[in-house]
């Protein structure tokens, strides 16, 4: 529901525009990356909505100048509430201050402040154009725009680790069945979240006991996901669907430097892209590793999708800033059946890492709930 006219000028209804501005943004997924999702509402002195925009994708407008675009001459006098502040920067489109100021917004409110060294201080420029700012912090702000805060902070990607399972935490049987744990309706969530991200990356105990394809397939993509696969030896098969569909969709392995050209030379032939990871003893860095291939392949967002050795090393790493999972209405009961993660072993509740809540969503009879994971102090180089 939308605030009313007569309480548009309260903290409480800033922040449901400002809410409203954040649902706007996510829909900028998958299109605005490597720029930041960004929402934008336009109200006028009577309370009414006269403009609203997203960021829809890289290059194009930005959510403010969209939302000023549609508003037109009713922007002037009125107050504007967008996620992130406004930019100051003149790249691929003009800077968000200057459109703000020429159409008389007489108010800018704005839930994030921009870290980015070429587009911060927009706040500072709108005041001395005689615009009354206010920063207002919101958790719907904060979660849209934290993806790009992560990788412009740490050089990493915002990585979401996705996993169905059972009410009791079960992702497979113990012969390892797992197909199908979620519903049809489940499933095709997970290929618009493939459609959207820049990669997905899995290891290789799932490689051979699915031979997954890991692509979106049946659903509108907005980007095509590049498949990265964390193979320390480079043992990828020859005849995996990945290794066979390499020249239509990117499949970067992720291999110790000792690996010989005779394992890998097979797989460059047939399209496979090798990166010779940063190694740690007999293992990969993966930390390491996976910001060197972001950089050089230009990936914000990640999907893993992978067993509990992998998904456990990368929350290990502290790498994985939200966590998907399916819950299907299934009860294994089977002591013996994996787990979705392993290997922590936490000696009181106190030492448990606790999660917060970003969402829940009905899919038939499976639930997608999502959580944020917090970054570990100290982790973030």
């Amino acid at each position: 529901m939308s605030p009313s006219a007569s309480t548009t000028t309260s903290a409480a209804a800033d922040r449901l525009w400002l809410d409203r501005a954040a649902a706007l943004a996510v829909r900028g997924y998958g299109g605005a990356s490597p720029n930041p999702l960004v929402g934008c509402v336009i109200i006028d002195s009577d309370g009414k909505k006269v403009g609203e925009g997203h960021h829809r994708r890289c290059g194009e407008s930005h959510a403010e100048v969209r939302a000023l675009s549609q508003a037109g001459p009713e922007a002037r006098g009125a107050t504007m509430y967008v996620t992130l502040e406004p930019c100051t920067h003149e790249g691929r489109t003009p800077a968000c201050t200057g459109a703000i100021a020429r159409a008389g917004i007489a108010r800018v409110v704005y839930g994030v402040s921009d870290p980015h060294p070429e587009a911060s201080g927009g706040a500072a420029v709108l005041r001395e154009a005689g615009i009354e700012v206010t920063h207002l912090p919101t958790k719907a702000a904060t979660d849209v725009t934290d993806p790009f805060l992560w990788n412009l902070r740490t050089g990493l990607p915002w990585m979401t680790a996705k996993w169905a399972q059972s009410i009791d935490g079960r992702i497979a049987t113990r012969t390892g069945d797992s197909q199908w744990f979620s519903g049809t309706r489940a499933r095709s969530l997970v290929h618009r979240e493939r459609g959207r991200v820049d990669a997905i990356l899995t290891g290789m105990g799932t490689v051979r006991s699915d031979d997954p394809l890991l692509t979106a397939r049946n659903v509108r993509c907005k980007r095509i996901a590049k498949r990265v696969i964390i193979a320390p030896r480079g043992d990828l098969p020859l005849e995996s669907a990945l290794v066979r569909s390499a020249r239509e969709v990117p499949v970067i392995l992720a291999c110790l430097p000792t690996v010989t050209t005779e394992v890998l030379g097979p797989l460059e032939s047939r399209g496979v892209i090798v990166h010779r990871g940063v190694p740690e003893g007999t293992r990969l860095n993966l930390r390491d590793t996976i910001r060197d291939i972001a950089a050089a392949h230009d990936i914000g967002t990640v999907l893993a999708e992978a067993g509990p050795g992998l998904i456990s090393s990368l929350l290990d790493a502290d790498l994985v800033r939200e966590i998907a999972v399916f819950v299907a209405p299934l009860l294994v009961g089977d002591d013996q059946a994996p787990p979705p993660i392993r290997g922590f072993a936490p000696a009181a509740v106190s030492a448990v890492t606790r999660l917060t809540l970003r969402g829940q969503y009905r899919r038939g009879d499976d639930m997608l709930v999502r959580y944020g994971v917090p970054e570990r102090p100290n982790s973030a180089g």
